[in-house]
């Protein structure tokens, strides 16, 4: 998969978080991170979205962290909707690699705010949150909750092996290191060639 331009890449961002007295991984964008331990998995969202998701009967769960790629016109969306493919795509082999049981699978969905204000007329939120609810119908995922779309950045707290989350909205946020990592993301995703391709396990 090391050929794929977009390619996500494993979260190595580990901390102690002394609020829930546990192992905590932060996931940045561009990033996912699939466990069967009893931690907690991080990330703050502002226009890109986290699928988390988890086999509800054994507890294997993980989160992922993605935006899809801009696209200038209507053609080029369902090529840009590929990045988003991957990063859903490579989160549940990786569930189902661990033992996971696709028709276990639920998931919870995050993100999509209207922030960036550098891309005021992309809609880039808004095609994020109907891309993944879209690929989660396509594959059968039910959808336990959901928290999409807003004008601010959220902060998400995800227990894979509870299925618990806590959602904060960062509404006084004083700092632009949300809008600073998305657009040097989405940056990325610009010049990263289109290339590869990988199927889900059935």
């Amino acid at each position: 998969m090391a050929e794929l331009g977009f390619a996500e890449h494993l979260a190595g961002n580990r901390y102690f978080d002394r609020q829930f007295a546990v192992e905590a991984v932060k996931v940045l964008p561009g990033e996912y991170y699939v466990t069967s331990k009893d931690i907690v998995l991080v990330t703050v969202l502002g226009s890109c979205v986290s699928a988390c998701v988890r086999d509800r009967e054994i507890g294997i769960g993980g989160m992922n962290h993605f935006m899809l790629a801009e696209a200038g016109d209507a053609e080029i969306v369902p090529a840009s909707a590929r990045y988003g493919a991957y990063a859903m795509e490579i989160l549940i082999n990786h569930l189902l690699k661990m033992g996971a049981r696709k028709g276990a699978l639920e998931a919870k969905v995050f993100g999509g705010g209207r922030v960036l204000s550098s891309l005021p007329t992309s809609q880039v939120g808004e095609r994020n949150c109907e891309f993944v609810l879209d690929f989660l119908a396509t594959e059968g995922i039910p959808v336990a909750a959901q928290d999409l779309l807003d004008v601010h950045p959220r902060k998400v707290y995800y227990f894979p092996t509870t299925g618990k989350v806590l959602v904060k909205k960062l509404v006084r946020m004083h700092n632009d290191t949300v809008m600073k990592r998305e657009k040097e993301y989405a940056d990325r995703l610009s010049e990263a060639p289109l290339i590869g391709d990988i199927e889900l396990f059935t």
